[in-house]
């Protein structure tokens, strides 16, 4: 893509209404602009990072053996009365009549929904299990929505539901989305810290919610390091088999947040060396809870014997448009965010120094057309602004790797790479410099 022909509309001054980092830089950068409090619209820098935690989420919910739909953003008031939710769920629910005085609401979440489909949809044990999720925009309206996405009332959200015969079935059901949810934030290049958390507004009596570390997070966080520096499940893990022991092992350690934290237990557990006390943001939450939803609204199939059986169901959120936020919080420096590969709306940005000059050109074009050819996903920067300002905008845009080539460079047929998590510069011949950089993207674009 070249930087004359993109929209991306980047501030210089800090908009005094973002008050976190992530707001900020969402902001400066051009990805998102406010619409109304709570409501954004996504440009093409921010929604080409959507889509990309859009697609690692999907790919490893696919994994995991869950089965992709698609529910509708306006759901009706009947299905969630039969639920008793609908006047207890509180006035976070946006809701709506129509024309013909029916009563809609905007789902904030799709429990009575996929339970109607499933409750029509399957009569016997023999199609169970089944687990399916749906990456649909939600709303919540929220008293007081700030801090941009971390805490909008409009957000795009992974939300999956299982079906199973028995509890045990369930709760292996509940396991392999365990395991699905690790895998999902370290190829973010995040480490998501599984806690048992409060069920809320959904219910059930098991829950978790994954946290990563972050300076400006709106939990404090209290763990065992092991949770920090633990080896992430394979991709090749057999989602068929048993599940128990690596979720044991992952939730035997101490992990809480403020809200469940025993301080006198955690020093009890936790070397003093290997405890950890910080901020986290709050990125997924998975629920069991039974037949919560199946037994009021009727969902039961025939099982083995011919009795009718009462499904039991889990949820499982995923912040997908949060997570846009959460990253940013967790990968930033003084001068603009910091993208890992896997998530970067580019992998790289390819920065002419002098557009105009024929030599920097043609070595630019070259260069671009070889990253092209490589598979690289290239920005290239061939405005006339002056070095400086070109310098300010990579940066602030946080893409992984630059790659700088100007007069000078050109004539002794070299070109400099940038790191930009780690700020090294290296002046390298051109060939050579634009063989590192797609060998250094390649390499990252699956970290687990």
């Amino acid at each position: 893509m070249l930087l004359s022909r993109y929209f991306l509309p980047v501030l210089r001054e800090t908009p005094k209404e973002a008050e976190i980092v992530s707001h900020q830089l969402m902001l400066r950068t051009g990805m998102i602009k406010q619409s109304a409090a709570g409501i954004y619209s996504w440009l093409p820098l921010g929604l080409r990072v959507l889509k990309r935690i859009e697609n690692i989420v999907r790919e490893e919910q696919n994994r995991a053996g869950a089965i992709e739909v698609l529910m509708p953003t306006i759901q009706s008031a009947d299905l969630w009365r039969e639920t008793k939710r609908y006047d207890a769920y509180g006035k976070e629910m946006l809701r709506i009549t129509d024309r013909h005085e029916r009563d809609l609401l905007y789902g904030p979440t799709a429990e009575e929904v996929i339970t109607a489909i499933f409750r029509d949809s399957v009569k016997s044990y023999k199609d169970l299990p089944k687990n399916l999720y749906n990456i649909q925009w939600k709303f919540r309206d929220e008293i007081r929505p700030r801090f941009g996405v971390m805490r909008g009332r409009e957000f795009l959200m992974k939300d999956a539901y299982s079906f199973d015969l028995t509890p045990e079935a369930a709760r292996a059901a509940y396991q392999r989305m365990f395991v699905a949810y690790l895998r999902t934030y370290a190829r973010m290049g995040l480490r998501a810290i599984p806690m048992a958390a409060d069920t809320g507004p959904i219910g059930g009596d098991l829950s978790h919610e994954f946290i990563i570390l972050a300076e400006t997070g709106e939990s404090q966080v209290f763990c065992d390091r092991d949770l920090v520096e633990g080896a992430i499940p394979p991709a090749d893990i057999d989602y068929s088999g048993d599940l128990a022991p690596l979720m044991t092992e992952w939730t035997s350690k101490y992990a809480a947040t403020d809200e469940k934290h025993d301080a006198a237990r955690f020093e009890k557990e936790v070397p003093t060396e290997r405890r950890v006390t910080a901020r986290g943001i709050e990125v997924g939450h998975i629920f069991y809870f039974g037949t919560k939803y199946s037994e009021p609204m009727g969902a039961r199939v025939q099982g083995p014997d011919g009795q009718m059986v009462t499904l039991q169901m889990g949820s499982y959120g995923v912040g997908v448009s949060r997570l846009a936020g959460a990253i940013i919080e967790a990968s930033h420096d003084a001068a603009g965010v910091i993208w890992p590969v896997p998530v970067a709306p580019f992998e790289a940005g390819l920065i002419n120094l002098k557009a105009g000059d024929a030599a920097t050109d043609a070595a630019c074009g070259d260069v671009y057309g070889q990253l092209q050819k490589a598979g690289i996903d290239v920005l290239m920067d061939d405005t006339d602004e002056r070095a400086g300002g070109k310098f300010a905008t990579m940066d602030l845009i946080g893409l992984p790797y630059q790659l700088i080539i100007g007069p000078k460079g050109v004539k002794a047929g070299e070109a400099e790479l940038k790191d930009r998590r780690s700020g090294e510069r290296e002046t390298l011949p051109m060939a050579a410099a634009t063989a590192k950089l797609i060998d250094a993207v390649t390499k990252q674009r699956v970290l687990v």
